[in-house]
């Protein structure tokens, strides 16, 4: 097989199956009972016309016969007359005529033979085209099930190219969402352990470091200072009292340290009873 013969088969069977993957049965099936109506339409054209050709025919045969009988009673009148060349004239027209007439009589045999194979074809062919609607009809339902049967199975498997689509893109979404989800916690954790630096601020990490203590020393100053107003100020601690608590602290100090804090809810629920205390 040549460069070229291989190129025509390669591009024909392209062609057939992109007709294949783009035809559709019930559209092919109305096709083709409209071609076979078509056909039907030309047979009874077919037929009209040789019936018209064929009552021409009996038309000037009649008119022949008339004139035959014209003809038969001129003869007789000539012979009356003793005009035996008249007679003989007119017999000669007659027998010209019913020569005439045979010719016709043969045509319009045959005429008639071809329209009744024409009836009888014509016939034949509308019996098949009801026959094959019918059977059309069934086979585009039949169809057409299939193919809605077909769209809903896909769809419920997600075997469908369409579905496919939507299968691809709800991975590319969960795929980004996952990527920012990561992005977005890497950030936060960064952000907690003080690995970026406030663009908005030109302080660095020990500013803000001295800063807080430098709060809290003015919370725990201003305490004081509202403890005092209000005669809660605790009095000064005997020397004893000092020494006891500096060896308790010796001997304890691990404990409050592993203990000693307070969780930010009881210290709110303290403060909330000591108020309702005071109303």
């Amino acid at each position: 097989m040549g460069i070229l013969s291989r190129a025509s088969y390669i591009i024909r069977s392209k062609l057939n199956s992109i007709l294949n993957r783009a035809e559709d049965p019930g559209e092919t099936l109305d096709y083709s009972y409209e071609q076979m109506r078509d056909q039907l339409q030309q047979v009874k054209k077919g037929i009209a016309d040789l019936t018209t050709q064929k009552k021409r025919l009996e038309m000037q045969k009649k008119r022949l016969e008339e004139n035959v009988e014209k003809h038969n009673d001129q003869a007789r009148e000539a012979v009356k007359q003793d005009r035996e060349d008249l007679a003989r004239k007119a017999l000669e027209k007659k027998k010209s005529k019913m020569n005439q007439i045979e010719e016709l009589e043969s045509q319009i045999a045959d005429l008639q033979n071809t329209q009744d194979q024409l009836v009888e074809k014509k016939e034949t062919l509308q019996q098949r085209i009801e026959e094959f609607k019918t059977k059309k009809e069934s086979m585009k339902a039949r169809y057409e099930a299939a193919e809605a049967s077909a769209r809903v199975s896909e769809a419920m498997t997600g075997a469908g190219d369409e579905m496919e689509d939507v299968g691809r893109s709800i991975e590319r979404a969960e795929e980004r969402t996952n990527d920012m989800e990561a992005r977005a916690a890497a950030m936060d954790e960064l952000h907690d352990s003080g690995a970026f630096e406030d663009v908005l601020s030109d302080k660095d990490s020990i500013d803000r470091e001295l800063e807080q203590v430098s709060t809290d020393s003015s919370v725990d100053a201003e305490l004081d200072t509202l403890k005092a107003e209000m005669g809660k100020s605790e009095p000064a601690e005997t020397e004893a009292e000092t020494e006891t608590e500096t060896e308790a602290a010796d001997g304890g100090g691990a404990s409050e340290d592993a203990g000693g804090e307070v969780a930010d809810s009881e210290v709110e629920a303290e403060l909330e009873e000591l108020q309702d205390e005071e109303q």
